[in-house]
């Protein structure tokens, strides 16, 4: 997807332990926290901040690729699970899989075929995590079938 400015910012400040403040600028502010036995769980790991960016990023990719089209999608919902497991004994995250779910009939969308084809390549998110993480992608219609 296009962006008009091609730079971001965003800044951390611990708190304590391994809580920090991020700060959004005018987006507002997050605490995220590692989980015991580091942290105290009190937010968001930063490995949970990557599959969120990651799956809101394919959300609206097929948004925007079926808006192209001038048809509706409906309300969009993602799910998605990460897997961590050792790699010359650190944790990364290996793989991710997510699913998708129109909000919206397939049959609905004439050209649904056509953007399901593309959407992938306009997450920004999801191309630049795939050179390191297998991401596996899947869309479903409303009554849960298949559709990718």
């Amino acid at each position: 997807m296009s962006t008009e400015n091609p730079s971001f910012d965003v800044s951390l400040q611990l708190i304590d332990g391994f809580r920090f403040l991020v700060d959004f600028g005018d987006f507002g502010q997050l605490v995220t926290d590692e989980p015991a036995p580091l942290g105290e769980g009190k937010g968001p790991n930063p490995s949970k901040l990557l599959a969120a960016s990651v799956a809101n990023c394919l959300a609206a990719s097929l948004m925007f690729a079926v808006q192209k089209f001038k048809e509706d999608p409906g309300k969009i919902t993602a799910k998605i699970c990460g897997e961590l497991s050792r790699v010359d004994q650190r944790w990364r995250i290996e793989h991710m899989n997510v699913e998708l779910t129109l909000g919206n009939a397939p049959d609905t969308m004439p050209h649904l075929e056509r953007a399901l084809s593309q959407f992938e390549d306009f997450c920004v998110v999801t191309q630049s995590v795939r050179q390191g993480i297998d991401v596996k992608v899947t869309v479903r219609a409303p009554d849960g079938s298949l559709l990718t």
